[in-house]
């Protein structure tokens, strides 16, 4: 391959990666923005504001299945020359995500309480964290239809419109928690309520161009149970995955929370920082996913197996910038998460620490798009949930041990999920694409579609 041809693949996952980067912040943007307006609220606040994240962000990335199945499918279909389906795919994943959006808000606002109080909140924190939930769940179906459309736009490769909806929603989160939590004084509650507004916003956004995108090509837009079913059934190993994923993270949240307000409430600074962060590295493993399916739809196999270098190249040097900037933020910006000052000690420690480990974390991200991107979805689901077993066992048997202090034991949390959490993936991730075998099976299995 020529120098020139050689340089493309990079230009390829930067003019995607720049633009998926602003649809992939738009949730944790939220989150860090009502961080850093609750965090001057009260400690309690804050607290309750990790409890209640959590839960939304864990809820939000179950359906992660709704953008990476669509944006694989789509971009399948699109490289082996049959555009109408792929459409039709992303319409079937659009009603998906409607339908398991509605059905999640009842059932998180019906248990929201005893939610909040099962992760460890107690008193005023376990008030701040169901006012929260309560406020922002509704914006669920709307972030998720977001997720759906958004695979559409990725498998077509043309993504730029969801870098104006996220920057869009992002401004109006921030302007609506400044009237209501600083002007009108209505604390975590008008933080949950921005964001709710903040999320139908995008979705309106980005349904109504991906709906009038489909007709134009000729693709039906009405529901289709039978694809709405495949799309479910393709998205189920996915699913899998994620939540072995998402059970770690939440076990993380539950382990802080025992170990003390101070410790929740810097463990929240210090994620809502880390979600941003991994969005930008997620970016480039989207683009990878996307042109790496193009490729396999097209079975060119060699141009898959350069993507598999070009990507992770890129997501572990990502790693390498953001980390970087972490370290700076840990040094100049915990002011912006609390006025106490041994919380913005505790969070600059968790910082300098994840910071360490971001270029691994750049690098598995990259591969777990190259095997998204063929569909390797039971390979992934075996490996996550073995590795989610692994971590919950070992964060167990360190929050058991007699810690110095809290500073030990932010570094703890943070040092244990990227040595367990990131690094066994990380592993598994190298395993699998080293050899043929992912390439032949996707490239298999799609030609008996």
């Amino acid at each position: 391959m020529a120098a020139k041809d050689r340089r493309s693949p990079y230009l390829h996952i930067a003019a995607l990666a720049i633009p998926t980067f602003g649809q992939l912040i738009a949730e944790p943007a939220f989150i860090l923005i009502d961080t850093a307006v609750v965090g001057h609220v009260s400690s309690a606040a804050l607290a309750g504001l990790s409890i209640g994240s959590t839960i939304i962000l864990t809820t939000v990335g179950l359906c992660v299945f709704l953008a990476y199945g669509t944006t694989s499918q789509v971009a399948r279909l699109i490289g082996a020359g049959r555009k109408r389906q792929g459409l039709e795919a992303g319409i079937d994943g659009m009603w998906l995500a409607l339908i398991i959006g509605v059905v999640v808000s009842l059932g998180i606002v019906a248990f929201s309480r005893q939610i909040c109080a099962f992760m460890g909140a107690e008193g005023q924190v376990l008030s701040q964290a169901t006012t929260y939930v309560n406020a922002v769940v509704f914006g669920l179906p709307g972030m998720l239809l977001v997720y759906a459309a958004n695979g559409i736009f990725r498998g077509l490769q043309k993504v730029r419109i969801t870098l104006i909806a996220a920057i869009t929603g992002a401004v109006i989160n921030t302007v609506l928690d400044i009237v209501f939590v600083v002007m009108l004084h209505w604390g975590i509650l008008g933080s949950g309520i921005a964001t709710l507004i903040a999320q139908w916003v995008m979705s309106i956004m980005l349904i109504v161009p991906a709906v009038m995108w489909a007709v134009k090509e000729g693709a039906s837009c009405l529901p289709r149970i039978a694809g709405i079913a495949s799309s479910a059934s393709d998205g189920l190993p996915l699913f899998i995955r994620t939540l072995a994923l998402r059970a770690s993270l939440f076990m993380t949240v539950v382990a802080a929370a025992r170990m003390g307000q101070q410790v929740l409430a810097a463990y929240q600074g210090v994620n809502a920082t880390w979600n941003f962060a991994l969005n930008v590295l997620d970016a480039i493993g989207i683009s990878g996913q996307s042109l790496v399916a193009t490729a396999l739809g097209a079975k060119k196999r060699q141009e898959t197996r350069f993507m598999v270098h070009a990507s992770s190249t890129a997501g572990m040097w990502m790693g390498v910038f953001t980390g970087g900037v972490m370290v700076l933020l840990g040094f100049t910006a915990t002011g912006l998460f609390s006025p106490d000052a041994q919380i913005q000690h505790l969070i600059m420690v968790g910082m300098v620490v994840q910071a360490v480990f971001l270029p691994l974390c750049g690098w598995m991200w990259a591969m777990d798009g190259i095997l998204i991107g063929a569909e390797d979805y039971r390979y992934l689901a075996a490996t996550c949930t073995l590795t989610s077993v692994v971590y919950v066992l070992a964060l167990w048997g360190l929050t058991s041990l007699n810690w110095p202090n809290d500073a030990w034991r932010i570094a703890m949390l943070w040092a244990a999920i990227n040595v367990f959490f990131i690094g066994i993936r990380a592993i598994s991730n190298a395993l699998r694409t080293r050899g043929d075998v992912w390439i032949e099976h996707a490239i298999g299995s799609h030609a008996e579609r």
